[in-house]
């Protein structure tokens, strides 16, 4: 049974910085594409950033470029967000998903999109107060 268990998040003031991880079992993690996305009511998933199975190539939504990092640990099977200068506009409900297929890298140039996903957690909530 694969399980991806978020951790992390929480509240913070416009400006500060947060860290969300997640940990995977029942999957080879280290053959797996993994992602973070983010979601808000009412709207579809976002893909905020993604990391290769290596983890040599990131890829990163315009809005939060330059202030999220997202990095891998494939002997913990650990994914993690760190997030910095967080906005209000950054709210939502943050999921950690891994890629339907191994070795796959499902993102583009521009966009990562989640019906390439097919694993997913539960979410941990990231709310930033203006």
């Amino acid at each position: 049974q694969v399980q991806l268990v978020e951790s992390g998040g929480g509240s913070v003031q416009a400006g500060g910085s947060l860290n969300v991880s997640c940990v995977v079992s029942g999957l080879r993690f280290s053959d797996f594409s993994m992602a973070w996305f983010r979601r808000t009511p009412g709207q579809e998933h976002i893909g905020v950033a993604a990391i290769t199975p290596g983890g040599t190539t990131t890829y990163y939504v315009d809005s939060v470029k330059g202030r999220f990092t997202i990095s891998r640990d494939n002997g913990k099977n650990t994914v993690a967000l760190r997030m910095t200068s967080l906005k209000p506009e950054d709210t939502a409900v943050y999921y950690c998903a891994a890629a339907k297929n191994i070795g796959e890298w499902p993102c583009d140039g521009t966009t990562c999109s989640s019906e390439d996903f097919g694993y997913w957690g539960r979410g941990t909530q990231v709310t930033v107060s203006s």
